[in-house]
């Protein structure tokens, strides 16, 4: 560590992690190799997580409910002065992009270690990102100008624009709100329904429409941003194997992806970060279609759940990286390029032979894999309980090998040795999902969970 970083990181003696689960640990870990001390949060349902235990000091802020604790702005803020912490980071989901949390770190004189309240307007909100990136020069999916403002406008534009379309939440997240329209007799349906999921989910059902690309790649740029108005990319990951707009695994380099897409791509996401002076780690999200000509979907204005693999492919720690420029540590300036292939599944407590039904209870057996080449991120172990009231994952495997073909091989071994007993979850399924030809080609696109058959489970 410079000079430089040693005098600007005496401002954060204390980082109080605002989230739970896996990415509360993984902050936790990078920050106590910084020598910063962290304070974790925790709802009563999370009282034996581990990231409660391996903090330096820890606070109940409520029960199970989420609205009641970890979305619960004055309990995290109060939680936050009460141990003296001067920085918050929020991880993902949760309060992470959220402005008007950030605006109140600002005004009680806490770090948000992310992005400020003007950028997560101008990019949060998908509608406004899209008109923003617009202004960068940025290739947008062709779409309404702004929001609709109720089912005939919304029939009124997708007739002039031909259908199928995609109906957006603009608060929307992981897939909620969002429904493809092939035809005007469907619209008025699945408005409403989209509507509806947006309110319950986000307390705003505010509707935006961009043309249907069919069958596209979902490939993201990792970019990063100072304080001085510099940015950079970190290269792309490939996630396109969804369900339900969830994604389920991840890669980079894309196998779809060539020399000449990831120059273009990347200067466009750096464009994107800087037209906007983006301060910390997010992502610039494409499509990419058949033709391997990109559109911006939208801005994710926090880490990511699948920032490990970019971290395994350029040994690049993103969390040190994240409280390093809200330090006001200002980048290199420099991009960075794949030089080995890395895969993380997304192991979640769910049976895949059940529609992916959830599956909270007690963990009776945990054997976590090993070796080289192979990481693992959780806060789980053998006698902890999954409460039912949170995001069904549990832990992300990754593998990391010289080529695609090595990594695949890593995964399917390490998965083979992977074994959680007590409650389903979806090992099985990734297992299956490595072995699949058009998996193992690289030939796949946001659809191919659509056609997707569990072979049935072995008998014991």
């Amino acid at each position: 560590m410079s000079n430089l970083e040693l005098k600007i990181l005496k401002m954060f003696k204390k980082i109080l992690i605002a989230n739970r689960g896996e990415i509360a640990l993984r902050v936790i870990r990078t920050c106590k190799e910084m020598g910063i001390k962290t304070v974790a949060v925790y709802s009563k349902a999370d009282e034996e997580s581990l990231h409660v235990r391996f903090a330096d000091e820890a606070v109940c802020i409520g029960p199970a409910a989420s609205s009641e604790s970890y979305l619960k702005i004055p309990n995290i803020i109060a939680a936050a002065e009460i141990t003296n912490a001067d920085a918050i980071h929020p991880g993902y989901g949760f309060l992470s992009e959220n402005s008007k949390f950030s605006r109140i770190c600002a005004e009680h004189e806490i770090k948000f270690i992310g992005a400020s309240g003007d950028q997560i307007d101008k990019m949060g909100d998908k509608a406004t990102a899209k008109q923003t990136m617009k202004e960068a020069g940025v290739p947008c999916v062709p779409g309404s100008e702004g929001l609709l403002k109720d089912v005939a406008d919304a029939k009124k534009i997708a007739k002039k624009m031909g259908y199928p379309v995609m109906i957006k939440a603009t608060a929307g997240g992981g897939g909620k709100g969002m429904r493809a329209v092939f035809s005007e007799d469907k619209m008025e349906e699945l408005f409403d329904s989209a509507v509806n999921e947006a309110t319950a989910a986000f307390g705003n059902g505010a509707m935006y429409m961009e043309k249907l690309i069919e069958e596209p790649r979902h490939i993201e740029i990792q970019i990063v941003g100072d304080q001085y108005g510099k940015a950079c990319h970190l290269s792309e990951r490939d996630c396109s194997i969804q369900r339900r707009h969830q994604k389920l695994t991840e890669e980079t380099p894309s196998p779809f992806m060539t020399d000449k897409l990831r120059e273009a791509m990347g200067e466009a996401a750096v464009k994107a970060a800087e037209y906007i002076k983006y301060e910390g780690a997010g992502t610039i999200e494409f499509l990419v279609d058949k033709h391997r000509k990109f559109y911006f979907m939208e801005m994710n204005t926090r880490i990511q759940v699948e920032h490990p693999i970019t971290e395994q492919v350029i040994d690049y720690d993103l969390i040190r990286e994240q409280i390093l420029v809200a330090a006001g540590v200002p980048i290199s300036g420099k991009n960075y390029l794949p030089k080995l292939h890395s895969i993380e599944c997304r192991i979640n407590a769910e049976d895949p032979y059940n529609n992916f039904r959830p599956s909270p209870g007690r963990i009776t057996t945990l054997h976590i894999p090993g070796g080289h080449g192979v990481r693992m991120d959780t806060h789980v172990y053998s006698g902890y309980s999954i409460p039912p009231n949170y995001d069904s994952m549990i832990a992300k495997l990754i593998t990391t090998a010289q080529t695609r073909e090595e990594a695949i091989n890593k995964m399917k071994r390490a998965l083979d040795e992977f074994v959680i007993e007590g409650v389903k979850t979806t090992i099985p399924f990734h297992r299956q999902l490595m072995d699949h030809p058009d998996y193992l080609a690289g030939n796949y696109t946001t659809a191919f969970m659509n056609n997707w058959k569990m072979n049935p489970p072995k008998e014991d």
